[in-house]
């Protein structure tokens, strides 16, 4: 299959440092080419791939040291790979909102997946608009607020395991890894480290300096007068972004990761890379959480710092070849690839419906009548919708990771 894959170009693919959209497409595109897939990935020009590379922008934005308006290089990258799609058999979007439109306008069908957060108001009114575009969910629980979307299915994360290390918590310490913001709960963070008497090791990404608006400004309102001042107590310690190497070996020799969110995340790409470490999860139990942890097996779901501070106690229960083998078993690149095939074949089968039915209405078929007399029809319903409520017919079932 010929395949087009469209990245943010905040980024470079992969992220040289914090960047979990950018990792994703990195790992799906590593796996759509081992499986003989033509890919052609168009990104930032500082990104590194197997595939074929179409560089947008000479590097990536978040790195370069003018106020850009990333807008702006999106819309004349969804531009290019629209008067380019008819050298493709599908074009994966991963722009969110901004590409959906575009796919209407393609002589080859577009899928997306939407990697953040969705319950935004004005979200109604686009899928008002736009309910017929094809849409990709990373957890079940990002559909909560768009039920009526065009849900062809969730197809969860996956990171490329291969130079993940499996670690044995020696180090004793509890691990955050993120951004710094009130979503990611890195202030929760600290308070369960300190009430639990343990260590914490902080992988954090500083607020953004290039972009200048109300969210950065609150990430920096937040970091100056919360974050900070307790940077410096005792057993609090503070790394930064971490490259993939110190990054995997710090969460492997953590104890454990705590995650406390205090938004709808969509996914938390850091609990599977916990997760692949070994390493057990405390997640505050919301949104896509209890998808990713299973409570008492990989990890524990609480509801506030109080249940996440007694779970540390219990960090012993977890055996962390079960955690590794969960992360080999459920968030793969290779079975992020897989459910991703399945969703470009049922997006696929459904707008070659779409075009039989369309030339039937024009004239440009002539539908031979049956023996009863009525006119013959596709084999399934015609229309937007019809092929997420069925799988693909040539894909083998077995080949397509369980949903959970």
């Amino acid at each position: 299959m010929r395949i087009a894959q469209v990245a943010p170009l905040v980024e470079s693919v992969p992220p040289r440092l914090y960047g979990g959209t950018e990792r994703v497409i990195a790992g799906l595109v590593s796996e759509l080419t081992a499986l003989g897939h033509e890919v052609t990935l168009y990104a930032s020009g500082d990104s590194q791939t197997r595939a074929r590379l179409i560089p947008m922008v000479e590097a990536s934005l978040w790195r370069s040291d003018t106020n850009t308006d990333a807008a702006t290089f999106h819309v004349v990258e969804l531009a290019r790979v629209t008067r380019e799609a008819a050298d493709y058999d599908i074009v994966h979007s991963h722009l969110d909102v901004l590409g959906l439109p575009f796919g209407r306008r393609s002589p080859t069908p577009f899928i997306h997946t939407l990697h953040g957060r969705l319950d935004v108001p004005e979200l109604q009114t686009v899928f008002g608009e736009l309910a017929d575009v094809p849409v990709v969910s990373i957890s079940d629980s990002q559909r909560s607020t768009l039920p009526n979307a065009n849900w062809v299915r969730t197809v969860h994360n996956g990171i490329s395991l291969e130079q993940v290390p499996f670690g044995g918590g020696r180090g004793s310490y509890l691990a955050f890894l993120g951004r710094i913001s009130p979503e990611k709960g890195l202030l929760e963070a600290i308070e369960v480290a300190n009430r639990a008497g343990l260590p914490l090791k902080i992988a954090a990404r500083m607020p953004l300096t290039a972009i200048d608006n109300a969210w950065v400004r609150a990430d920096w309102d937040y970091y100056n007068e919360q974050i900070k001042p307790l940077l410096c107590n005792p057993g609090i310690e503070f790394l930064g972004e971490l490259d993939d190497h110190d990054k995997y070996e710090m969460l492997s020799e953590a104890a454990a990761l705590v995650f406390p969110i205090n938004w709808p995340e969509p996914f938390g790409l850091a609990m599977i890379e916990a997760l692949a470490c070994g390493t057990p999860v405390i997640a505050r139990a919301m949104a896509s959480t209890p998808e990713i942890v299973r409570h008492g097996q990989t990890g524990f779901l609480c509801n506030d710092v109080d249940q996440m501070t007694a779970a540390c106690s219990r960090i012993s229960e977890i055996d962390r070849r079960v955690c590794r083998q969960e992360a080999e078993q459920r968030f793969s690149a290779r079975s992020m690839a897989l459910g991703y095939l399945d969703a470009y074949r049922m997006v696929r089968e459904g707008r070659s419906l779409l075009d039989q039915a369309s030339a039937v209405l024009n004239g440009r078929i002539k539908v031979q009548p049956t023996p009863g007399g009525a006119p013959a029809l596709p084999p399934r319903a015609i229309g937007p919708m019809a092929s997420r409520h069925s799988a693909s017919h040539d894909v083998d079932p077995r080949a397509i990771p369980t949903q959970r």
